[in-house]
């Protein structure tokens, strides 16, 4: 299977909230109400809201039945104020969704580099995996999101770190066709001659997808 078509999978997935799932912890118990508010407030986008929440002392790291949590929220959103102040009432900032997905993915997958970085250096982790074996910098690759990519490069990011199905992050982008990701990360020192668990090469799952122009220019790329 192609990357973009695992990808799309993964996001089909993850958008339509999955609402089978089984709950998990939803709030702590001390006042239900108040941490219904700011999950609430957080998912509006309506900063004065969290403010009233966390003041009245909702906490931070209350989660709905999908196990998102505000933060996660405001991260699917690109909202870096709203990170910003759930983070100084001590958010998780690795606290992870019943699928697995951190703050720190849906800010790469969003393209918000602002917000990435704010997550980096709260001590978001960049390892982990969500339940379709999918890391932040696979998202971001995937997604073509270049600043984010080299945001991650630059906290420690294995380059040519293999995920599942032994696709690097050139590779994903590659297949997706998203050129600019791929000269930043040819730029930063990306492996041609790594394949996939088929024996495919970054160029190779470019043309399979459909992108010619970018398969040649990986093809004689040095």
């Amino acid at each position: 299977m192609t990357p973009n078509r695992v990808l799309h999978r993964v996001l089909a997935a993850w958008l339509i909230g999955l609402a089978a799932l089984p709950s998990v912890q939803a709030q702590p118990a001390s006042n239900p109400s108040i941490h219904a508010q700011l999950l609430v407030a957080a998912r509006q986008g309506d900063l004065a809201a969290v403010e009233r929440a966390l003041t009245s002392g909702a906490s931070p790291n209350a989660r709905n039945p999908l196990g998102k949590t505000a933060l996660l929220m405001a991260a699917e959103r690109g909202r870096e104020d709203l990170a910003r102040r759930l983070i100084s009432a001590g958010a998780d900032v690795n606290l992870a969704s019943v699928e697995e997905v951190t703050p720190l993915m849906a800010a790469c997958y969003g393209g918000h580099v602002g917000l990435v970085r704010l997550l980096l250096a709260a001590g978001a982790h960049t390892e982990p995996l969500d339940r379709m074996h999918r890391t932040a910098a696979v998202y971001a690759a995937g997604q073509g999101h270049g600043e984010v990519l080299a945001a991650l490069l630059e906290h420690g990011v294995a380059i040519d770190a293999a995920y599942a199905h032994g696709l690097t992050a050139l590779m994903w982008a590659a297949g997706e066709g998203h050129a600019e990701a791929v000269h930043l990360l040819l730029a930063r020192g990306a492996r041609l001659d790594l394949r996939d668990d088929r024996g495919l090469t970054a160029a190779q799952i470019a043309r399979d997808a459909g992108h010619a122009p970018l398969a040649d220019e990986l093809s004689v790329a040095r």
